[in-house]
């Protein structure tokens, strides 16, 4: 279980954001590009170490990125286009928050820890993997096994309830992190939560599949 099971249940707080959107003609590309910008601002914020303000961004973004499914159904304008662009949103917001934490400077390990600087980045790099690695198998998966199943313009398969660590859970750490001024332990965390979720689904489909 994790939380982007629990997905449609958040939905309907936000239908009213997505009626918004409907009204006043705003397409879900739209929305998406929106959530790409707002998730630019928060690696710029975090980049020079405005963690608080960086956060909001965050949070707008992730709002946004729910949205646009949402105002794509209510319009009607659920397009194949549509799908893949929103997957690569996601990726890019993903990847560059936190290469933004890493660029900014602060210290992860080295506090810790009488290591070399270049550690640090590591450490968000192993993030940066873990993060795009965990969502990537469920694409491999959907080509290789050919999930084409759609209910409410998303692909259902199984891995969608596997793996206690996805893309919900890094924004919400990362928010934490920026909301208390532990923005390095919310890096820890993900670099190490991530890649374990990611082994999770790759011993999910070994003994599933074969």
């Amino acid at each position: 279980m994790n939380i982007t099971a629990l997905r449609p249940r958040f939905m309907r707080y936000l239908e009213p954001v997505a009626a918004f959107f409907c009204r006043i003609g705003v397409t879900p590309n739209q929305v998406s590009l929106l959530a790409l910008f707002f998730g630019l601002l928060c690696a710029y914020l975090f980049f020079r170490q405005m963690f608080l303000a960086g956060s909001v961004a965050l949070f707008i973004s992730a709002v946004l990125d729910l949205v646009d499914g949402a105002v794509a159904r209510k319009t009607s304008r659920q397009t194949r286009f549509g799908a893949v662009f929103d997957w690569i949103v996601d990726k890019y917001v993903d990847a560059l928050v936190l290469l933004g934490i890493g660029l900014s400077g602060i210290a992860i390990v080295t506090r810790f820890l009488p290591v070399p600087p270049l550690a640090d980045f590591a450490v968000v790099a192993f993030a940066i993997t873990g993060s795009l690695m965990n969502t990537f198998i469920k694409p491999v998966v959907y080509a290789e096994i050919g999930y084409q199943e759609r209910i409410d313009g998303k692909i259902e398969d199984p891995l969608e309830g596997v793996g206690f660590f996805g893309r919900p859970e890094t924004f919400l750490v990362l928010l934490l992190g920026g909301l208390t001024g532990f923005i390095w332990l919310s890096v820890l965390v993900i670099a190490v939560c991530t890649n374990l979720s990611a082994l999770q689904r790759i011993i999910y489909l070994y003994e599933t599949l074969s």
